[in-house]
């Protein structure tokens, strides 16, 4: 069954100081070829009928994201049944 996924994410002119934090740190662990980090979140949304993007639209622009300072993406996705 689909999902729908938002993914929310800074705009690129506001100050990310996670990932700025993370991109100081990658020296110490030995990697020093990432030029910057960007974190962002994901949520995932199921609908009990058919996804509906233009719904989880809605609801990532007046619930999940700060249109201010952050944009956002809708897509679906396919989930895979877990197997016992």
């Amino acid at each position: 069954m689909p999902r729908v996924v938002v993914d929310v994410m800074l705009k690129p002119e506001i100050l990310d100081p996670q990932g700025q934090a993370v991109a100081n740190a990658l020296p110490r662990l030995g990697v020093s070829d990432v030029a910057s980090v960007r974190i962002g979140r994901r949520i995932e949304i199921d609908f009990t009928g058919e996804p509906d993007l233009d719904r989880a639209r809605e609801i990532a622009d007046k619930l999940l994201a700060n249109p201010v300072i952050e944009d956002f993406t809708v897509r679906l996705v396919e989930t895979v049944d877990a197997q016992p």
